[in-house]
């Protein structure tokens, strides 16, 4: 089996590559951190020259509906590529984009269990404070999750779990088809809750970047939070 920085250097290369074949360019970078069962692609300066032009004409929602039907499309590729290239068994793919910041993020969930480590907390953050704040923030967009799991990647990345987290009304459209647009409402309600929650004092940390996806069918959503480096005494 590969090292894990074998297998960042590896995944770095082959989105690099496989989003500059569909978009006509790729994004300037790409860094992959993995945490078992997760692996988290972060592009930077990511726009195709034909979303630039969309964007230009206020057409955001369209881009990020082609940009979700793409990634459907290119689901079981990326699943059968790198289980051949470096045998990272893709259980689901998940991925959102901050089009102004032309940044995105693919969250890739490996088949296998993952477990919660405290020690991997940042020493100068409070969990049950974070945990706290996390049940606040759904709660204001949906209800209390029956499950929160937390995962730091690195100092400057946190994956977040929440599962149990659909009412009544979202479950409806679900069962009608309406994910996309459900999927489209959601992600600017859940970035502008946590932009506007006290998690970035909790953290000491200014968050840089939020993103959100979801799994409609299991009540699963997944939030990544990008961060600066913790701020020296505080401030």
């Amino acid at each position: 089996m590969k090292k894990d920085k074998t297998i960042e250097a590896e995944v770095s290369g082959y989105i690099s590559g496989l989003l500059r074949t569909h978009f006509g360019k790729g994004p300037r970078s790409v860094f992959v951190a993995i945490r078992r069962p997760f692996v988290i692609i972060h592009l930077r300066e990511f726009l195709a020259p034909t979303e630039k032009v969309l964007m230009s004409q206020h057409e955001v929602k369209r881009v990020q509906e082609i940009r979700d039907l793409l990634m459907v499309d290119l689901d079981s590729r990326i699943k059968m590529d790198l289980l051949k290239s470096v045998e990272l068994d893709i259980k689901d793919i998940y991925a959102d984009w901050n089009l102004e910041n032309k940044t995105g993020i693919l969250i890739l969930v490996l088949d296998g269990e993952g477990t919660e480590d405290d020690s991997e907390w940042p020493k100068d953050i409070d969990n049950k404070a974070f945990y706290q704040e996390i049940i606040d923030i759904s709660k204001e967009a949906q209800k209390e999750p029956e499950k929160i799991e937390v995962y730091w990647l690195n100092p400057r990345t946190v994956l977040i779990q929440r599962t149990g987290i659909m009412i009544e009304i979202e479950k409806e459209l679900i069962k009608n088809n309406f994910t996309e647009q459900l999927k489209l409402a959601k992600r600017p309600l859940e970035s502008n809750l946590i932009y506007n929650s006290s998690l970035e004092q909790i953290l000491n940390r200014n968050i840089t970047d939020v993103f959100t996806d979801w799994n409609f069918t299991e009540d699963i959503g997944y939030m990544v939070l990008l961060m600066d480096p913790e701020r020296e005494n505080g401030h």
